[in-house]
């Protein structure tokens, strides 16, 4: 899996996240969140050229996401800023069991996402783009992903996350995502619905092999949580039980995941090593709290080939 369309791929690949931005209020500390700034942040940890296409309002939370993406190495080139409605806030509940219950404002300002020539040229040169399913509940938004995703050269991956939040998706966004996609990450709460959509409730290898067939995705990656990941590239399969957490939160470890999966891909990693060393990032975020903590030096040199 290391074909990106590029003559050479390396660690520096460049990872481009699309999509919602916006304040997790957290109880007690709000984090900046949404899975595409997560996924951009993570990128950069990991030794990636890493930027987000979103849209803040021009407020004080706007400003406050800029200043936090520029301190964890994520460009903020590709950055609009809305003059008219404010930036995202999703209020956060914790669960006993640590997984988040969100509950997601609308007529923010990633909502209005536009195609403008600088971010449709950032969407060409990426070796990977990631996007979802909930910043594309507004039409205008929806539209501009589309067309971004459509000027992603057809060698690199279109990474889609499905992020079923709430009431915003359709099964027409559904299966529209999907065709755009060649990559899918998926979890364990999410899979059955996916898998009413191609019409199967048979086991995750039977849905995942369907949703491959039907829609020509090259890499699909399910996560269990604590039970770890099953990964599905070219009819190959990799199945990780997951490393033991004491688990703090686990907002941002399911983008934390898809980076490092990404990234050992893009390197041509064997399917097995991608997997363990996507559930090692996974299972050191989610023993923190918030989406995006630091990551130990030990992972980043994994990733980034450090010297002793």
């Amino acid at each position: 899996m290391a074909e990106t369309g590029r003559e050479e791929t390396d660690m520096k690949s460049r990872l481009l996240g699309v999509g919602e931005l916006l304040w997790d209020l957290l109880p007690g500390n709000p984090q900046m969140g949404g899975a595409p700034a997560n996924f951009a942040c993570h990128a950069a940890a990991l030794g990636a050229h890493a930027a987000i296409i979103s849209r803040v309002g021009n407020d004080a939370l706007g400003m406050d996401l800029v200043t936090r993406l520029l301190s964890l190495g994520v460009s903020t080139e590709l950055l609009q800023t809305d003059p008219e409605v404010p930036t995202g806030t999703v209020d956060v509940e914790i669960q006993r069991d640590g997984q988040p219950r969100f509950t997601i404002h609308e007529a923010v300002a990633w909502d209005r996402l536009a195609p403008t020539d600088t971010a449709l040229a950032a969407a060409t040169a990426a070796n990977a783009v990631c996007f979802g399913t909930l910043a594309q509940r507004a039409e205008l938004s929806r539209s501009t992903i589309q067309a971004l995703l459509g000027a992603v050269h057809p060698h690199a991956f279109r990474i889609l996350d499905v992020n079923l939040r709430q009431h915003f998706y359709s099964r027409e966004i559904l299966e529209s995502s999907l065709t755009l996609a060649n990559v899918l990450k998926v979890n364990d709460a999410e899979l059955p619905i996916l898998g009413m959509l191609v019409g199967t409730s048979d086991s995750p290898r039977a849905i995942i092999e369907r949703l491959a067939d039907s829609f020509g995705l090259k890499v699909i990656a399910y996560t269990r949580g604590e039970h770890g990941s099953l990964l599905w590239a070219d009819g190959r399969w990799s199945d990780h039980p997951g490393i033991p957490t004491q688990v703090v939160d686990t907002v941002g470890a399911g983008d934390a995941f898809t980076v490092a999966m990404t990234l050992g891909l893009l390197v041509g990693w064997d399917l097995d090593t991608v997997n363990q060393n996507a559930n090692a990032v996974a299972s050191e975020v989610a023993s923190h709290p918030g989406a995006t903590p630091p990551i130990s030096e030990p992972l980043r040199c994994l990733f980034q080939g450090c010297q002793d």
